[in-house]
Formats: C-alpha cells, structure tokens, sequence
C-alpha cells in the first residue's frame, strides 16, 4: 500500500481510504466487518465515515455505522486514520443538524462515543451551513481540536469559494483550518477541476474524492433498459433518489459504454481503470473506495498497481470532457 500525506500536513495516509457509508443497511454487520478485515489486510489505515450513516437511513439509523466501525476498531485503534463527518439531522430538534457551535460539541462527543475512542484523526463538516455564520463554525472546531478531540479538520461537498473564504477566515482569525475537501469527483462528475481542485493544490488542501465509481455505474454493471437493481444505491431508501438523479441518464450509460472497451483493451476492469483515472490527477490524495460485499473491493484495490498509460488517461479525458 502507497502513502502520502494529506495536504499540507505532517499526516501519512494511505493512498486509498475506505469508505463506510454502506455498512449497517445496505450490508449487515457480519458483512461490514468482513470488508474492513478485507481492506486492512490489503494495507488500507485510512477509514471514512460520517456520523448520518448509513446511506439510505433515516432518523431510526443514524449512527449505526460509526457503532459497526467503533467495535470494529476496539483493541487496534492506534493502528487506523479515522475521520467521520458532521452536519445531518441526528436528532427531533431543530439543533441536532448543521455547523452551529451547539450541534457541532455535541455531534463530536455523540461520534467519539459510538467510535468508543478519545479522538478521531480528521473531523469533517459533511455539507456548507447556509444559517451560520463561518466564524462560529471555526471557533467550535478549533476548540474541538484544542480540546484533544480531533486532530485536524475538514469538509464535504463545499464549493470552492466556500472553502477559499473559510481559509482566509481561518488565516484571518488565527484559527484551525481545512486540512482536506472531500468532494464528489469520477469520470462521469469533473466539475471540480475547474476552481476546487486548482484551489487545493495552490493552499496545500488534501483532496478525499468519494464516488470513484459513481455509485458503481462504473463498473458496468447497471443497464438503463432493466431499471435500477435492487439492493443497490439507485434503489436504497432515501439514497435512491440522489442517485438516480446524479447517474441514472441515458448519455452517462452512453459514456460507460464506450469505457468499456477501453478498459478490456487496457486488460482492466472497469472500475479498476475509474479508480486509477482519479488517482492519476496529482492533487488528489486517496480516493474513498466502498463495497456492500468483500470481493467487491478486488477491482478498485487494485487500482494502486495500475497506473493508467499517458495515452489512455488522454483518451479518457477526451471521452468524458462534458462532465467538467
């Protein structure tokens, strides 16, 4: 397993991190612990999760999959990078949601108690909190990290003037800043390369990609003339939706067709190339690979012994310029 350190810190992580969202609805326990030996045995410290999980869950579920990961880690936790998120509704009250000071103090002992850990490595905002003001967000994470209870922190799904005017907030006030961006980004979604991804590399941002394979359109898998398949993310409770709309399209079914061959050519897989097509833009750091089953992790781990060859990662960008 490669390393390489998030951002501009000192923090070594591994090159892939492992992503969580599935774990205690779209797969049961047994099964999620299963994808976390699979993944540790192939050299993946770093895992992600948010405490909302799983995906597709409602008020009824939250916090599940931090609990999975949190048994998961007893006995061994030094051995791990872990980061969860904040943000989503965790509770009936109006304040159990968002980046006030309020939801944020008790999203973090709410995290660390499921995790059962003292601290997590990278404490993450999981969206941009319209109603509050960027001041009192980053005067709460920096006493989270003041207090021994993150180490370093970040964001989701900010858009790049977002994070710039957080980081000039941060500078400003003397304040934590972001350490990373974890955004959507996969052949069939490019638009952070225009503003997101040259930003993070000017300051220094590490860069935590989710969606690699696009809910898994990328590996091939999915037909648009059968409907979604069960079991999956484009039919999973409230996940089915956003997933349909951000990938079930007749022209997103088009490019993946013409992936294909390129990929048989290339003797990849599918998502073994997707992968390695996002590992190969130098400003990101580890793209965040999940599964529902263990053997589902063969094709995107082996995306680190895969580099793709100049000439097809040119094509490939050609291929799928109208998704910048």
């Amino acid at each position: 397993m490669q390393h390489t350190r998030l951002g501009a810190t000192g923090l070594s992580v591994s090159r892939l991190c492992l992503g969580t969202m599935t774990f205690g609805l779209q797969c049961d326990e047994p099964t999620s612990i299963a994808i976390l030996d699979r993944a540790a045995e192939a050299g993946v410290t770093f895992i992600d999760t948010a405490d909302v999980y799983p995906i597709g869950g409602s008020l009824e579920t939250v916090g599940r999959t931090e609990e999975i990961v949190g048994r998961w880690l007893r006995g061994k936790r030094d051995r791990y990078v872990v980061a969860t998120k904040c943000f989503g509704r965790m509770g009936p009250n109006r304040w159990d949601q968002g980046s006030s000071r309020k939801h944020i103090l008790d999203a973090i002992d709410g995290s660390l108690r499921r995790l059962q850990t003292d601290y997590v490595d990278l404490y993450q905002l999981h969206q941009f909190d319209h109603s509050t003001p960027m001041d009192e967000t980053l005067r709460a994470l920096e006493d989270v990290v003041r207090a021994g209870k993150a180490r370093y922190v970040g964001c989701s799904n900010f858009m790049a003037y977002q994070v710039a005017r957080a980081l000039g907030r941060s500078e400003t006030l003397g304040l934590v800043r972001f350490d990373s961006v974890q955004p959507r980004y996969n052949l069939l979604h490019r638009e952070i390369e225009r503003e997101l991804l040259p930003l993070c590399s000017e300051e220094g941002v590490g860069v935590i990609p989710y969606n690699p394979i696009a809910g898994g359109l990328l590996t091939g898998k999915h037909r648009i003339d059968t409907g979604p398949t069960e079991g999956t993310r484009f039919t999973l409770g409230s996940a089915a939706g956003r997933y349909q709309d951000r990938y079930w399209h007749d022209d997103m079914f088009e490019t993946v067709g013409q992936l294909a061959p390129l990929a048989a050519e290339a003797g990849l897989s599918l998502a073994t190339m997707a992968v390695s097509w996002v590992l190969a833009n130098p400003a990101v750091t580890a793209p965040i690979i999940g599964a529902s089953r263990p053997e589902q992790l063969a094709g995107t781990l082996a995306a680190l012994e895969s580099p793709l060859d100049p000439a097809l990662k040119t094509r490939l960008d050609e291929l799928t310029a109208r998704y910048r």
